[in-house]
C-alpha cells in the first residue's frame, strides 16, 4: 500500500458536523512508516518545521533520534540517504509516527498545537498485526499512552529526542535501550 494512501486509512474520519473546515493555518503530518511486520512503533508528536519541510521524520539536524535509534540498531544511519534509513527501520521491525496528524502550530514547539487531530489506534492495528509495543517519544505524544494501553499494547514513555530537551544524549539512549529487545538486534 503507497505511504499516501496508508496515511489516509490512518486518519481517524471527521465526524459529521464536528470539525472545521481545514484552513490555510492547519499542517499535515507525514504519512506512517508502517506495515504488517511493524513489531514496535515510536511515536513522535507532530513534525517540526524542519522535518515537515524536508518531508522526513526527525529532519532537524540537533534532534538526537537518528543517532540514538542507530546505536540502538546498530547500524551508522550518517551517511545513509533517507529512504534507506526508513528502509532500515522497517527491516528490523520499526515503524514511525505521529500521535497528531494534523494540528494548527507557529513553529515547531509542542506547547504551541492547537486543534490537534489523533491518528486512528484501530486502523494501524489492521496494518500493523504484529505490533507489540508502542513508544512515546517525548511528554507531548505520551498524552495519547492510554489510548494505546486500553487498545491492548505494550506501552513505553521515552524521553524526546528533541534538541529542545536538554537532557544528555547518553541518558536519553539509555532510556531508549528498553526497545531493543522487542527488535531482537542485540544492541540492547
Amino acid at each position: 500500500m503507497a505511504q499516501r494512501q496508508l496515511a489516509r486509512t490512518l486518519v481517524r474520519p471527521a465526524p459529521a458536523g464536528g470539525r472545521p473546515p481545514v484552513g490555510a493555518g492547519r499542517k499535515h503530518g507525514l504519512p506512517p512508516v508502517l506495515d504488517a511486520d511493524t513489531r514496535v512503533l515510536i511515536l513522535g508528536s507532530f513534525p517540526g518545521e524542519a522535518s515537515l519541510a524536508a518531508s522526513q521524520y526527525y529532519a532537524h539536524p540537533r534532534n538526537h533520534f537518528w543517532p540514538i535509534v542507530a546505536a540502538i540498531l546498530g547500524e551508522d544511519f550518517s551517511a545513509t540517504p533517507y529512504r534507506a534509513r526508513l528502509a532500515c527501520l522497517k527491516a528490523h521491525g520499526l515503524g514511525l509516527w505521529d500521535t497528531i496528524v494534523a494540528c494548527e502550530r507557529r513553529g515547531s514547539l509542542d506547547g504551541a498545537i492547537r486543534k490537534a487531530e489523533r491518528g486512528d489506534v484501530t486502523r494501524v492495528r489492521r496494518v500493523a498485526r504484529r505490533l507489540e509495543l508502542v513508544c512515546f517519544n517525548g511528554k507531548t505524544a505520551a498524552r495519547a499512552e492510554p489510548v494505546w494501553r486500553e487498545a491492548g499494547y505494550a506501552t513505553l514513555v521515552l524521553p524526546s529526542t528533541s534538541p529542545a530537551y536538554t537532557r544528555p544524549v547518553a541518558d536519553k539512549l539509555a532510556a531508549w535501550r528498553a526497545i531493543a529487545a522487542h527488535l531482537g538486534t542485540g544492541h540492547g
